[in-house]
C-alpha cells in the first residue's frame, strides 16, 4: 500500500465528540495502525460553540497522529501551510466532518487529494467534491440526476455512541434517572445552572426516589461549573429562588463529585465524555438549546428544551455574522440583546430534533421559566410514561441508520483504492 494522509476537517466540540472520535475508530479498524501507511490529521476551523479544547480532545484520541488548533485555520486555507509546517504525503483524502462544506473543496485542490463529506441535512459542490456520505436519502433527493453515484447513504454517526461498549453503565441501572444539561459556556451557564438545579429540587420533594446527574461537558472544569451555583458569584442564583449548592469531592475513588444544594439535593458530576451510556439510562433530561439537542436526539432520550430569558444577551453561539456581532468585546452584549429581541419575536423550531421533523417533538419552553412550573411538566411525564415512550419513539423515527462511521470509512477506503488503481494504469 502506497503512504497516504487521511486529513479530517472539523470545527466544534459537538462534531469533535460525536462525529471525529467514531470515525477515526473505524478508519483505524479498516486502514490499519500501522502510522508508515496511513496517517491520520485533524485540522479545526473556527467555531462559534468552540471552547478552545477542541484539538486537546481530538488529540486526546490515539488513532489521531497530528492535530492543528481553529486559530491557525485561514493560514491553512489560504497558503496551504500549518503552523508547524506539517509535510504532505502525494497521496490522500479530505474527510468532512464539520465546518463550511467549501473548505474541503479548497483543500483537496491544494494538497491534490481526493475529497469525502459527511452530510447530515444538506450536501453542497457536487461538481467539486468526490463522495458524499449522506444521513438519511433525502439529503440526495434534490441532487441533479448526474450527481447521484457520489452519494451514499451511511447513516447517522450520533448513533455510534449506543455500540460503544467503552462506556461505564451508571451503577443503579433500575434507578429513576433525570439528566441535566445546562451547557458549557457562561451565558448558558449562568441562567441554566441554577434555573436546573431548582428544578431538580422541586422534583425531589415529589419523587423522592429521583436520581439527578449533570454529564459535564469536557471543555468545562468542576469548578467553574460550581461557581455558577454560588450566589456570591451568579446573581441568576436567586433570581430562580435557588439558595445555591457547593462542590463536593467524596472521599472514596469510585465515587463521583457532587453538587449539593442548601436544601439537601446531591446531584452527581460525570466526567466521561461522550457520557451516552449514561444519558441512554436517564427517562428524561433537562437540556439547553445547541449540540446536547442532538446528541439526545440519537440516542431517543425525551427531553424538556429550556430557554430561559430573564437575561436576554445569554444566547451569542448564533451561525455567520449574527455569532460574530454577538460576541465582539464590550459591545457584544449589546449585539446579543438586539439579536435575540428579534430571535424571540420571530421564533422557530429551536431544538435539533425539531428541526429535523419539523414539528416539535420534544417540548421547547421559552421566556421567564420557573422552576415550579417546569418541576410540575416533568413530574407528569413521569407519571404517564406512555408520553415518554410516545416521544421517544418519534425521535427513533427521525434519525438515520446506526453503522454510519464503518460505511464512511469505507468510502475513504474506496476513493485510496481508486486513486492507487489509477497510478497503477498511469505507470
Amino acid at each position: 500500500m502506497t503512504p497516504v494522509d487521511i486529513l479530517i476537517l472539523s470545527n466544534g466540540p459537538g462534531e469533535v465528540t460525536t462525529w471525529v472520535r467514531p470515525v477515526v475508530k473505524a478508519l483505524r479498524q479498516q486502514l490499519g495502525e500501522d502510522r508508515s501507511l496511513v496517517r491520520i490529521s485533524v485540522v479545526l476551523s473556527p467555531c462559534p460553540n468552540a471552547s478552545g479544547k477542541e484539538a486537546a480532545i481530538a488529540l486526546s484520541y490515539p488513532e489521531v497522529d497530528r492535530v492543528q488548533a481553529a486559530e491557525h485555520f485561514w493560514q491553512f486555507l489560504l497558503w496551504g501551510k500549518t503552523a508547524d509546517n506539517w509535510d504532505w504525503r502525494s497521496h490522500g483524502v479530505v474527510v468532512f466532518l464539520g465546518g463550511d462544506q467549501f473548505f474541503p473543496v479548497v483543500i483537496g485542490k491544494k494538497l491534490g487529494y481526493s475529497t469525502v463529506i459527511y452530510a447530515e441535512w444538506d450536501a453542497r459542490w457536487h461538481s467539486l467534491i468526490d463522495r458524499f456520505g449522506v444521513m438519511t436519502a433525502k439529503v440526495a433527493e434534490r441532487i441533479p440526476q448526474k450527481y447521484a453515484h457520489k452519494f451514499t447513504v451511511v447513516g447517522d454517526l450520533m448513533l455510534e455512541a449506543k455500540s460503544d461498549s467503552s462506556l461505564t453503565n451508571y451503577q443503579g441501572q433500575m434507578t429513576e434517572i433525570i439528566g441535566i444539561l445546562p451547557g458549557s459556556k457562561a451565558a448558558k451557564l449562568s441562567q441554566g445552572v441554577p434555573l436546573t438545579l431548582a428544578i431538580a429540587e422541586y422534583i425531589k420533594t415529589k419523587r423522592p426516589q429521583t436520581k439527578f446527574v449533570i454529564p459535564v461537558a469536557p471543555t468545562l472544569d468542576l469548578k467553574t461549573l460550581a461557581s455558577f451555583a454560588d450566589p456570591q458569584k451568579n446573581p441568576f442564583v436567586e433570581t430562580f429562588g435557588f439558595s445555591g449548592a457547593s462542590l463536593i469531592f467524596p472521599d472514596g475513588d469510585k465515587q463521583q463529585p457532587i453538587l449539593k444544594t442548601a436544601n439537601g439535593l446531591t446531584v452527581e458530576l460525570w466526567q466521561e465524555s461522550p457520557a451516552y451510556q449514561l444519558l441512554s439510562q436517564c427517562r428524561i433530561c433537562l437540556t439547553t438549546v445547541g449540540a446536547n439537542t442532538a446528541e439526545l436526539g440519537a440516542l431517543a432520550v425525551p427531553m424538556l428544551v429550556l430557554l430561559p430569558t430573564q437575561q436576554l444577551d445569554a444566547m451569542r453561539s448564533w451561525d455567520g455574522l449574527p455569532g460574530l456581532l454577538a460576541n465582539l468585546p464590550g459591545i457584544g452584549s449589546s449585539f446579543a440583546k438586539i439579536i435575540n429581541w428579534l430571535f424571540l419575536r420571530r421564533k422557530g423550531l429551536l431544538a435539533w430534533p425539531n428541526i429535523w421533523a419539523q414539528e416539535e417533538i420534544v417540548p421547547e419552553l421559552v421566556g421567564h421559566l420557573q422552576p415550579q412550573d417546569i418541576g410540575e411538566m416533568v413530574l407528569d411525564l413521569l407519571a404517564h410514561p406512555e408520553k415518554l415512550a410516545q416521544m421517544q419513539l418519534k425521535l427513533r423515527n427521525v434519525r438515520g441508520e446506526a453503522g454510519a462511521a464503518q460505511k464512511l470509512a469505507t468510502l475513504v477506503k474506496e476513493e485510496i483504492d481508486k486513486s492507487h488503481l489509477s497510478r497503477v494504469q498511469s505507470q
